[in-house]
């Protein structure tokens, strides 16, 4: 198996972080979008809010999906960069299961 140079690479690091920042736009948009129907559906069901609840309601949502892209994003930055294969592992071998 060939070993990829990771994100010490200059070249291979800046795809990766153009890739990742890319990726990061598009999921704050849908972020925008989870939030704001999060908010419609919110004022729809309950025949309106108080503006402090709807604005913390659609901050809420979009933090928490947000947050999730960028954990998943940084998740497959390291493995696609082979970041992940450079870890050694001081106990691979010493389990039964290994």
């Amino acid at each position: 198996m060939e070993q990829r140079p990771g994100l010490s690479d200059p070249d291979a690091a800046s795809f990766a972080w153009r890739r990742f920042r890319r990726i990061l736009h598009y999921m704050n948009l849908v972020s925008i979008a989870c939030g704001a129907g999060g908010v419609v559906i919110l004022w729809l069901s309950s025949g309106g809010v108080p503006w402090i609840f709807a604005a913390l309601t659609f901050a809420g949502i979009y933090a928490t999906v947000l947050l999730a892209a960028v954990l998943m994003g940084l998740m497959f930055l390291s493995n696609g960069t082979g970041h992940d294969e450079q870890v050694i592992d001081p106990l691979e071998g010493s389990f039964p299961d290994d």
